[in-house]
C-alpha cells in the first residue's frame, strides 16, 4: 500500500488496525527468526548461483548439510 501512496490512516482504518500498532510494527527491529531466514536465504541463493543455476532443492540442501554443516528440513530450500 505504501508504494501506492495510500495514507497510513486510511489503510489502518480499512484493515481495522490501530495506527499506533502499525508504527510500533514498522519501527520494531527484526526478530531472530527473520534474521536467520534472511541469512539462510542468502546461503541458498549463493549455492544456487555458484552452481550456475543447475542445482535444484535436493542438491542445495545436500550442499548446506554436507558442505556447510547446516541441517535444515527440505521446506526452506524448496521455497
Amino acid at each position: 500500500m505504501a508504494r501506492d501512496h495510500v495514507p497510513v490512516q486510511l489503510a489502518c482504518r480499512v484493515l481495522h488496525v490501530a495506527e499506533s500498532g502499525y508504527y510500533a510494527w514498522r519501527d520494531r527491529p527484526p526478530s531472530n527468526q527473520q534474521v536467520k531466514h534472511a541469512w539462510l536465504t542468502e546461503a541458498i541463493v549463493g549455492i544456487h548461483a555458484a552452481s550456475r543455476g543447475t542445482y535444484g532443492s535436493r542438491r542445495v540442501q545436500a550442499e548446506l548439510r554436507l558442505g556447510l554443516s547446516i541441517h535444515i528440513s527440505h521446506g526452506p530450500v524448496n521455497c
